[in-house]
């Protein structure tokens, strides 16, 4: 259902206006929604089974990059379209680069269904960026990770920036929060080698055999700049660097992630 857009403030629009946090209504997860932004992004959530709610974006759009988001959808989601300064009011950017949908919530799942089978999983502590949050799940997918962790104070996986950033792998890798910020002791109960990635004087290189021999290994990254708090850092079985030239000591969290996930991820 295509619907023109003369007033920016019609009620039926405010959704579109909300904030992430907003959107996400912790009061009422059963009216739970988040953001997903362009065609390929609505795409993949589609094929992970996530129900659209209602579309916005330029009148091109509908017949072109989200022609076949649209066609999959049901005619009674409305795709609300007008003016370019109206929609880029609304949006906040400028329309020929938008194509947003208004997405539910899936039901959160936790850290012991995600994990139930896996072998190799990331675990990220306290990252509250959202583009490294993106990247980190968007390599995580890619080079063998089956499960990503985060502890209650990270970012949500469900921002939109960083289901953009992750170029909707969001959807395709599992992830849940852990109960608690006790990463180790988490780990070790649902039966997890851990492995923290940082620099101390215990720390061993990354291609190191004895953690490629462990049969379930989670790999435990930290916040940009930040990293790992001790706790974490003490708790974990390993502590692991990635070797670096011309007296570099560390590299962005996401790429720090990629180099540890293609090494050790399952091939």
């Amino acid at each position: 259902m295509i619907g023109e857009v003369w007033d920016a403030n019609a009620p039926e629009l405010a959704p579109f206006r909300r904030t992430d946090a907003q959107l996400r209504s912790l009061q009422h997860p059963e009216e739970a929604l988040f953001m997903a932004e362009s065609g390929k992004v609505v795409l993949h959530a589609l094929d992970a089974g996530l129900t659209p709610v209602a579309f916005m974006m330029e009148r091109k759009h509908i017949t072109g990059q989200a022609a076949e988001a649209l066609a999959r959808c049901d005619d009674s989601v409305p795709v609300y379209t007008g003016p370019d300064e109206l929609l880029g009011d609304i949006l906040g950017c400028m329309p020929d680069r938008c194509i947003r949908c208004l997405m539910k919530r899936p039901p959160e799942r936790t850290a012991a269904e995600v994990c139930q089978d896996a072998r190799r999983i990331a675990v990220l502590e306290s990252v509250t960026d959202a583009t490294n949050i993106g990247a980190l799940i968007r390599s995580a997918a890619a080079l063998g990770m089956e499960a990503v962790l985060l502890t209650p104070s990270c970012c949500d996986p469900l921002h939109r920036r960083a289901v953009r950033v992750s170029m909707g792998t969001v959807f395709q890798v599992p992830w849940a929060y852990l109960p608690s910020a006790d990463v180790a002791g988490e780990l070790k109960a649902l039966g997890f080698a851990s492995a923290a990635l940082a620099l101390t004087k215990r720390s061993v290189p990354v291609d190191d055999a004895r953690l490629a021999a462990e049969e379930r290994l989670a790999l435990v990254l930290g916040a940009e700049g930040s990293g790992l708090r001790q706790e974490t850092i003490r708790g974990c079985d390993y502590t692991v660097l990635i070797p670096m030239a011309h007296g570099v000591d560390s590299l962005n969290v996401a790429a720090a992630g990629a180099v540890a996930f293609w090494q050790l991820g399952q091939r």
